[in-house]
């Protein structure tokens, strides 16, 4: 049970960091640093999509010969679909944007960026929550070391996340104590979501492979529509490239060692 309330707080923990730069960065993130977090970003969740929900949802249907990747493949789909239909249905501004996305709203723009960042951080809640329960189920392919992993990646990813995050909402005119907060709250998501996926881990066994792998799509549309068209308009995009293969071997090499 410790082991489970660690694993679903240390992306929250990871969160906090990164909004703290707040404090000691002036009101925007310089360009460079920027472009290869974002990167960094999405090579870590790309590496845990793969190695630590795609692969295992297959692994455990691989008694069904070639049908074992039917799961794998519905689930992602649909991860993609509701991650889609939330962007929709949802208001929100992303950080560097002047544009809102979603139905038109009457919201602050600090509430429209939070609401982005929120969309963003459910799939990844969602994924650590899956893993979690999987290994306390004692699901095949799955261990509690690698979950944990799981939850150290998108940690480690969560920290110039929530750097990206607090630092638009310090420039839209937020103190850095409000930036910090709302920063950090933005990653509230993430062990609620995650604990609610455990608390119905009895009931979702049996379809632990599409769950796995409608994590995995959630996270494979934030990194699509949001955080590698970030990463790579502009100058300096071979920052975000470097940035992406540093975070996707990282990823890797934390779930085959601790796995």
């Amino acid at each position: 049970m410790e082991t489970i309330a660690i694993g679903l707080l240390i992306p929250l923990l990871g969160t906090m960091l990164g909004s703290a730069f707040v404090f000691f960065m002036k009101d925007e993130m310089p360009e460079r640093p920027k472009k290869a977090l974002l990167g960094f970003a999405s090579g870590v969740m790309v590496a845990a999509s793969v190695w630590s929900l795609l692969i295992p949802a297959m692994e455990m249907e691989e008694g069904r010969g070639a049908w074992s990747v039917l799961p794998a493949a519905a689930g992602f789909l649909l991860g993609i679909g509701f991650l889609l239909f939330l962007d929709e249905l949802t208001p929100h501004l992303h950080p560097g944007s002047n544009n809102p996305e979603g139905p038109r709203s009457r919201l602050s723009r600090t509430a429209m960026l939070a609401l982005a960042v929120t969309i963003h951080n459910l799939p990844e809640g969602m994924a650590v929550g899956v893993v979690l329960a999987g290994a306390g189920q004692g699901a095949s392919g799955i261990t509690m070391a690698s979950a944990v992993a799981v939850s150290l990646g998108i940690a480690i990813q969560n920290v110039p996340e929530g750097a990206i995050i607090s630092m638009p909402m310090r420039a839209e005119g937020n103190s850095r104590w409000r930036s910090f907060v709302l920063g950090s709250l933005s990653g509230v998501v993430e062990p609620i979501g995650g604990l609610a996926v455990i608390l119905l881990a009895s009931v979702l066994m049996p379809v632990l492979p599409y769950m796995l792998a409608f994590a995995a799509g959630a996270m494979f549309y934030v990194v699509v529509e949001e955080l590698i068209p970030e990463a790579s308009t502009g100058r300096h995009s071979n920052l975000s490239t470097i940035g992406f293969a540093v975070g996707f071997v990282l990823m890797m090499v934390l779930d085959v060692v601790m796995g």
